[in-house]
């Protein structure tokens, strides 16, 4: 039987920094120098990988499935492009968390409602408050600009330096920027005993309860959390493209969040921002190759991933590197062990 002292060090133990995750996030870095002329589609990349990483929290750690998280984006964005528009707040930043917590307002009011029902519930109750909200905004259109969203948004510098510019690049690092502050944080909270507690609360809520684990507190807690998540990946979709349309809303765009997940698994922080690279990358060829059918062609690439298994595909993947590795110390022990003496 583990002691707490067990359950601690092995928590400290996955806390751990370790290499692969520096490699990342040098590569995510790098990747500014190295395609100077993708800006625009990279900084695509980092929102969705936030908006990817907000929906985790709770799907992938406390089993909250959600069909209608872009209501907390459609928040976010709407907050920074009215308050840019009219000049409520003008510091991008600022703005940005303001947006954030009207996000949050909305997923603390909403989460009562969620947590209320089980797998099937939760969807078409998520979904319904996406749909209500997206109606609304086209309703006051005096308000959102309607199908024509928000005109005339004019972004100020950040922190009153760093202009935003139409190439992108300000726009790219400013957003990679608040995904990896971000990411630290959530990394913190999902390796604290508060997400030890939603593991226990994804894998058994009886259970977990019966241990006198707070359910719903947890539950409602982390739902407000990647609602606020949400509403800065939103905001940072106005801010960086100066656009607000009911788009935001849209059913497809929490689709395409669930197949982010897919594709890069759920659970585990990295799946968000891995499987949003992927499938912008898989979107970007495809729609290239064939504009009129990239749709079936990511539908067939999932199909193919939900039938093999995202383990099995990522053992075929490390194979010849592997057996290159195991070759090389093959010949290496080889060569450390002395030949017999001849009889």
């Amino acid at each position: 039987m583990r002691t707490p002292a067990d359950v601690g060090h092995n928590a400290r133990q996955h806390a751990r920094w370790r290499a692969a995750e520096i490699v990342f996030w040098v590569l995510a870095l790098s990747c500014a120098f190295l395609f100077p002329s993708r800006y625009l589609i990279m900084t695509d990349v980092v929102r969705l990988a936030l908006f990817a990483l907000s929906l985790d929290l709770i799907l992938g750690y406390a089993g909250i499935v959600s069909l209608g998280h872009a209501a907390f984006f459609g928040v976010g964005a709407y907050s920074a492009g009215l308050m840019a528009l009219h000049g409520l707040v003008t510091e991008p930043v600022v703005a940005l968390v303001l947006a954030g917590l009207a996000a949050t307002v909305l997923g603390f009011v909403t989460s009562f409602l969620v947590i209320r029902g089980v797998d099937l519930t939760r969807l078409m109750v998520t979904l319904g408050i996406a749909l209500l909200l997206e109606a609304l905004a086209e309703r006051f259109s005096n308000l959102t600009g309607g199908t024509d969203g928000l005109q005339g948004i004019e972004m100020q510098p950040i922190l009153g330096l760093f202009t935003f510019d139409m190439f992108g690049k300000v726009g790219f690092f400013y957003c990679l920027t608040v995904l990896f502050v971000l990411f630290l944080l959530a990394r913190r909270i999902v390796h604290s005993p508060f997400g030890l507690s939603l593991r226990a609360i994804r894998n058994n809520p009886l259970r977990a309860a019966a241990i006198g684990i707070p359910v719903n507190k947890r539950l409602v807690a982390i739902y407000t959390l990647a609602a606020f998540y949400a509403g800065i990946a939103g905001a940072l979709f106005t801010q960086s493209t100066a656009l607000a349309s009911l788009d935001v809303f849209s059913f497809e765009r929490s689709a395409d969040l669930m197949l982010v997940l897919v594709i890069g698994g759920t659970g585990y922080l990295y799946g968000g921002l891995i499987g949003a690279l992927v499938f912008r990358m898989l979107q970007e060829v495809f729609s290239t190759i064939t504009p009129q059918y990239w749709q079936f062609w990511i539908g067939l690439v999932l199909v193919i991933i939900v039938l093999v298994g995202r383990q099995r595909m990522h053992r075929w993947v490390l194979w010849a590197p592997n057996l290159i590795i195991r070759h090389l110390a093959g010949r290496k022990a080889a060569v450390a062990v002395p030949e017999s003496d001849a009889p």
